[in-house]
């Protein structure tokens, strides 16, 4: 791991083990980009402006794609239907295929569509606002299954072997969660061991809640390849479903998703040809989380279309619905939850257009912060718009479209959106560990700086070269997080957005500061003070989907899209500045011990 930047001889072994083993997988490059620059303290305006906008060729094949897409999924399935029956019928499965639905970014050479981030993730918000089954079913092949990886990682040998496979609508799994392991793979169970001709791995272990397991032909799945001095290596394989050993224990039921493909998959002294190795020995886990970054912009650009489809639901019903002698759309109390439903859409689709384009651009972009801050924030925007829309319908939101439909009346899914949503905050990634995950990110300009200082392991004369270092730095760095500056705003920017994205950067700065002297007060237990952290980070996202809409805004130019992004960054400023006035004065403390007397049983 990078000794240089964590101090872990005061850890408990667990903890040691699980932050050495996610140290070591981590991208090690400096962090850059907009997003950097915000949790820095001096945004970069220019990056972001002129919102990218897709090219003319790129965009007309997505609308030759999503043409077919669309006309297949109104045609040919039936959300309500799936659900009730916890099925995807095989017609379904046999029509996504022909579309070439399996293998929208894999490249034409290996028989997929070789369409472009932006317009897979333009096919996720289609999906997103009609099946939460079907979403998950081609998110799960594409983002985290076999394709993605290989794409990344994988040898010219494996793609042409299972790539053409996974186009042709063959499905695929990713598996890494077990039973007693969710975000600690250093716990994990599952190993490989090499054979004593070493042609081959035996493959031993259980994994839990494998989407797309009981449908899968092949599989990436994650396993302890313990090596001398890294017991916990981990080590990411293409296993195929018919190989022996290989068996589905149950399939898994949930409260949402029903026709979801998720399972308790088995290994049992599987063997694994050598040559089914993804990256290297030992490259498991930086397979997993370089493939999920990426990964990731699937569930907030599929949230960006429930948040449409439930903007739309919520405006018809509230022209329709009168009640004290007017539209309950123009009773104050709904009004404010149409107002969010429409922002919160416009702001989702900035996050992961805007994401999307920075891999379009470059495949190897640092897409980190952007990536996860899109998860984050759309997915808790999606949760959101739901349950607002269920409010606005109220009754008939909470009835299913099966049973309005048998009463005569129009059979919005809204129940059902509701149920299959959930799951977005939670999915790749909960908001909980997003938070640490983006905190991380955004303290490492520091770490690297300063760690070195607190770090008892290094010689008392390295600490004190690292403090007066960082010292030097800090002397710099911390007058200018005061001083008023903004630029590279252009000079047609509605007046409007100019003001507010200078209260961005006012903001920005603040949260530098406040990131700043968080580490001064908590130094190395910074770590535990995941709220402080989680508000913080927060702040962060905010500021990113303002930025993005209002850059968005300007691009698009028109009134509506203009009046979104306005709203956006008032109700972005005033959040912000809630969210910087709970992280000084929230009853944190008090609440963790009453958490602990809760634990112990104490009455």
């Amino acid at each position: 791991m990078h000794d240089s930047i964590i101090d872990t001889s005061k850890m408990s072994e667990g903890q040691r083990a699980a932050l050495e083993l996610a140290e070591s997988s981590r991208d090690t490059r400096e962090l850059s980009g907009f997003a950097a620059s915000i949790f820095d303290g001096i945004p970069d305006f220019e990056t972001v402006f002129p919102f990218p906008v897709q090219s003319t060729a790129d965009k007309e094949k997505g609308d030759a794609f999503l043409s077919k897409l669309r006309t297949f999924l109104d045609r040919n399935t039936d959300p309500d239907a799936i659900d009730r029956e916890g099925e995807i019928p095989v017609e379904v499965f046999q029509g996504l295929a022909e579309l070439g639905a399996f293998g929208i970014k894999i490249p034409g050479t290996y028989g997929g569509l070789g369409l472009s981030q932006t317009n897979y993730s333009r096919a996720a918000m289609m999906l997103g606002g009609h099946c939460g089954n079907l979403t998950a079913l081609l998110s799960a092949h594409q983002s985290i299954g076999i394709p993605q990886p290989l794409l990344v990682f994988g040898t010219e040998a494996q793609k042409e072997k299972y790539l053409p496979r996974c186009a042709a609508g063959g499905v695929s799994a990713f598996a890494l969660t077990e039973k007693d392991v969710g975000s600690d793979p250093a716990r994990m169970t599952t190993e490989a061991k090499l054979s004593n001709d070493g042609s081959h791995y035996i493959l031993n272990g259980e994994k839990l809640w494998c989407t797309n397991g009981l449908k899968a032909f092949a599989m990436i799945v994650m396993a302890r390849t313990p090596i001398a001095g890294k017991p916990h290596a981990t080590s990411a394989f293409i296993v195929e479903s018919d190989w022996p050993g290989v068996e589905i224990v149950t399939r898994c039921r949930f409260m949402g998703l029903k026709a979801l493909y998720n399972g308790v998959i088995r290994f049992t002294d599987v063997k694994v040809p050598k040559e089914n190795v993804v990256a290297a020995e030992g490259k498991g886990l930086k397979v997993a989380l370089t493939t999920l970054n990426t990964g990731r912009l699937t569930l907030p650009a599929a949230c960006g279309g429930l948040l449409d489809r439930c903007l739309d639901i919520a405006l018809t019903w509230s022209r329709e619905r009168v009640q004290w002698g007017q539209e309950i759309g123009k009773h104050a109390a709904i009004a404010g939850k149409l107002a969010d439903l429409a922002a919160d859409a416009f702001a989702t689709e900035s996050l992961v257009l805007y994401t999307s384009a920075l891999v379009d651009a470059d495949k190897k972009a640092d897409i980190r912060l952007e990536a996860a801050l899109a998860k984050l924030w759309g997915t808790e925007a999606g949760w959101r718009g739901a349950d607002a829309t269920m409010q606005i319908k109220g009754g008939r939101g909470y009835e299913t479209a099966d049973s309005l439909r048998n009463r005569g009346e129009r059979p919005d899914p809204v129940e059902r959106l509701l149920r299959d949503s959930r799951i977005n905050t939670i999915f790749e990634g909960s908001t909980e560990i997003m938070h640490l995950f983006i905190a991380r990110e955004a303290l490492d300009p520091h770490l690297r700086r300063g760690a070195a200082a607190l770090d008892t392991r290094k010689p008392l004369s390295e600490r004190l070269e690292t403090a007066l270092r960082a010292g030097l730095h800090y002397a710099a760095w911390y007058p200018k997080r005061w001083i008023p500056l903004c630029s590279g705003l252009p000079s047609s920017l509605d007046p409007e957005l100019r003001s507010s994205l200078r209260d961005v950067a006012s903001l920005s700065r603040g949260l530098a500061r406040s990131i700043f002297h968080s580490m001064a007060k908590h130094g190395p237990k910074l770590d535990r003070q995941q709220l402080l952290l989680g508000r913080l980070v927060d702040v962060g996202a905010e500021l990113l989907a303002m930025t993005l809409s209002a850059s968005r805004a300007h691009t698009l130019g028109d009134a509506r899209s203009l009046e979104l992004a306005r709203y956006i960054c008032k109700r972005g400023r005033h959040r912000c500045r809630q969210l910087f006035d709970s992280a000084a004065h929230a009853p944190d403390p008090a609440g963790y011990r009453l958490a602990r007397t809760l634990m112990d049983g104490v009455k």
